[in-house]
C-alpha cells in the first residue's frame, strides 16, 4: 500500500527535490511565469500558493517563514510581501493556473506554463532585460 506518500521525488534526493523548488518558486516569482514540465508544475502549485498565503498575513512570524522556504532569497521574499502579498488579499486562494503546452522536443516529456493569476505581463523577463542592459553597458 501507497498511504501516506504524498508528491514525486523526480529521481532526486530530498535536499536535491528541496532546493530545485526553491528556485521554480523564485523563478516563478520574479517572472511572475515559467515553463516546466506537467508533474512539477502540479507539484509546484500547492507550494507557491502556501507561500502566497504567508505574504499574505504579512507579519514577522510569516517574513522568517519564507525566506526559510525560499532558502534566504530575499529578493524573492521582498516581491512575495510587497507585490504578490497586496495583489492577492481580496482572493482566498488559487493564486496560480497550469496551462498545458505540448511535449518537449528532445524527450517527449509534457510541458506546461505555470503562471500567477492576474499576473503583470510586463515581469516576464524584465530582469533578463535589465541584466543585459547593464552587461552591455559595462562592455561600452
Amino acid at each position: 500500500m501507497r498511504h501516506g506518500f504524498a508528491g514525486r521525488r523526480f529521481s532526486r534526493t530530498q535536499s536535491h527535490r528541496k532546493a530545485m523548488f526553491a528556485n521554480m518558486v523564485a523563478s516563478l516569482v520574479e517572472h511572475e511565469q515559467i515553463v516546466t514540465t506537467l508533474p512539477k508544475a502540479k507539484d509546484l502549485r500547492p507550494i507557491i500558493e502556501k507561500l502566497v498565503t504567508l505574504a499574505k498575513k504579512g507579519d514577522l512570524a510569516a517574513r522568517r517563514q519564507l525566506i526559510a522556504e525560499l532558502q534566504n532569497n530575499e529578493v524573492a521574499a521582498k516581491k512575495l510581501f510587497e507585490v504578490l502579498g497586496p495583489r492577492y488579499k481580496a482572493r482566498s486562494g488559487g493564486y496560480t493556473r497550469i496551462l498545458k503546452a505540448g511535449f518537449r522536443y528532445g524527450d517527449s516529456a509534457p510541458v506546461a506554463v505555470i503562471e500567477f493569476v492576474d499576473r503583470d505581463v510586463n515581469a516576464k523577463g524584465a530582469a533578463d532585460k535589465a541584466r543585459a542592459e547593464a552587461e552591455e553597458a559595462e562592455a561600452a
